[in-house]
């Protein structure tokens, strides 16, 4: 895994992905992560690369799905925090859709 306070690391990994043909790249936190990427490594990489990036883990609320959008993220995925409470992709979509 990167450390969390290593972004020259994941922009590093992230273009060399691109570079090797890559068609997205995809961070993940893991699941059911207690702490989600941060938004400053989401914006580091979402700004040197040129394909979609995806990230996941860690995403519990609409709030946070809209942190990592705003960061750069073009797809959130979410999985653990859905499972647990079904009725929260319905809040997660509206959040999604006001950015």
């Amino acid at each position: 895994p990167i450390p969390r306070d290593k972004n020259e690391i994941a922009v590093c990994t992230a273009m060399a992905g691109e570079m090797l043909g890559l068609s997205t790249i995809y961070m993940d936190a893991g699941s059911g992560a207690e702490q989600p990427i941060p938004s400053e490594m989401i914006r580091a990489v979402a700004d040197n690369i040129q394909v979609p990036l995806i990230i996941g883990g860690g995403i519990r609320d609409p709030k946070r799905a809209v942190t990592h959008l705003e960061a750069g993220a073009d797809i959130i995925v979410v999985g653990t925090s859905v499972e647990k409470d079904p009725e929260l992709l319905i809040d997660l979509a509206q959040a999604v859709k006001s950015v």
